[in-house]
């Protein structure tokens, strides 16, 4: 579902009328289950109203999504915004879980790009040797012997290296201490 999504949000950018109206619909069924399950089925009109204003939120705000990123967590962090509004309005003293994981969300692991991402932007911020290393060892599961006769490095090298890379990464992170397997 995620990438169907993500696909009719970036056609529409494009300018594909048709593909922001399915959208849209789309989105729709989705949000208004999405504030149903949080306000109850008495405050349906308040739901109706909530995904109108989420509706228009994402028509106004539409240019700040970006294309490298899923759809969803930007959606979801948009739907999430108008409930906070309307539970402001209403002085509402309700919780809602950033971290729900229902059917509001694509269920194709999305999560998973994002850890991706995240741990992508991490090395890129660490020296390039032992960004390197991570890769193949933590990464993509080389043992230190094919890592150090891959890089002409020696075996304690290569741990050293990943150790000092790992460290560095939990730093970035700004993960206290920086000792933690990442």
């Amino acid at each position: 579902m995620e990438e169907r999504l993500r696909r009719l949000m970036a056609a529409a950018l494009d300018g594909n009328a048709a593909s922001y109206r399915t959208l849209l619909a789309e989105v729709s069924e989705r949000l208004k289950a999405y504030f149903l399950r949080r306000l109850g089925r008495d405050r349906s009109a308040d739901t109706d109203d909530l995904v109108q204003e989420t509706l228009m939120a994402v028509h106004s705000r539409r240019a700040t999504w970006d294309r490298d990123r899923p759809f969803t967590p930007w959606l979801h962090a948009v739907a999430r915004d108008k409930l906070m509004d309307h539970f402001r309005r209403n002085r509402s003293r309700q919780t809602v879980p950033i971290d729900e994981n229902d059917v509001f969300f694509a269920e194709d692991g999305s999560g998973a790009a994002e850890a991706r991402l995240d741990v992508g932007r991490l090395l890129d911020a660490i020296p390039q040797k032992r960004s390197d290393l991570v890769r193949r060892v933590r990464i993509e599961g080389q043992s230190i012997a094919d890592t150090a006769a891959a890089t002409g490095l020696s075996e304690a090298a290569v741990k050293i290296g990943v150790h000092r890379g790992v460290k560095d990464m939990s730093r970035e992170a700004g993960v206290e201490g920086g000792d933690g397997d990442v």
